[in-house]
């Protein structure tokens, strides 16, 4: 049938790889969850509306809802009490899931070189994508998408597995801490990252 209708075997069969395939499905139908607290929201805002068109990249299902969503958008700062939060969120999130850090108080605290800010998200959660500015243009929001695009078409399935099952060891370790020694979520995490500092470490996952 196939030599009936002038075609080769090379004309209708196609050989690619498992990852390939879904990852391809992955980077275009990303649902992001916005975490905005400061001004990166606003720019945001305009990502979302018509002019830059964020659903050009299949990004236009936002939600607000951790088990409905992919990735996390980290808009603008946050304190060491609104860690604990943050966990939480990217832990009930749907799998797999990517963090997109946007902003230099989100990235590093900023200006805010203060004991109330967290200096960082990266201590307390993965980060796959870093956009800096105070605040970015809406350009550079999506220029942080096309690079998760990038990475997310890149990694291999089992690796992905690998990034997220560091973060709810640590995760675990945090509720055993609480349970031990009665402690709130945020002096869990705290105690976490002063042991990770004490270690040469940044980061609690």
């Amino acid at each position: 049938m196939i030599e009936q209708a002038g075609l080769s075997l090379d004309d209708t069969v196609v050989t690619t790889q498992l990852d390939a395939v879904i990852n391809w499905g992955r980077k275009n139908s990303i649902w992001p969850l916005p975490f905005g607290t400061a001004c990166c929201a606003i720019e945001f805002m305009g990502m979302a509306a018509s002019r830059y068109d964020i659903s050009r990249f299949g990004s236009e299902v936002l939600r607000f809802s951790p088990r409905q969503s992919d990735l996390l958008l980290v808009l603008g700062t946050i304190t060491n009490k609104q860690a604990p939060v943050l966990r939480q969120i990217y832990a009930q999130m749907a799998e797999p899931k990517w963090v997109v850090s946007v902003g230099v108080c989100a990235s590093s605290g900023g200006m805010y070189r203060t004991y109330a800010t967290l200096q960082g998200i990266d201590r307390v959660v993965p980060v796959d994508v870093y956009v800096p500015g105070c605040p970015p243009r809406p350009e550079t929001m999506l220029h942080g998408i096309m690079k998760l695009q990038d990475k997310i078409s890149k990694e291999s399935l089992r690796a992905r597995k690998e990034h997220i099952d560091q973060f709810y060891a640590s995760f675990e370790k945090q509720e055993a801490l609480q349970r031990s020694r009665g402690l709130s979520e945020f002096q869990a995490i705290r105690e976490l990252v002063l042991d990770a500092g004490n270690s040469g470490e940044t980061k609690i996952w």
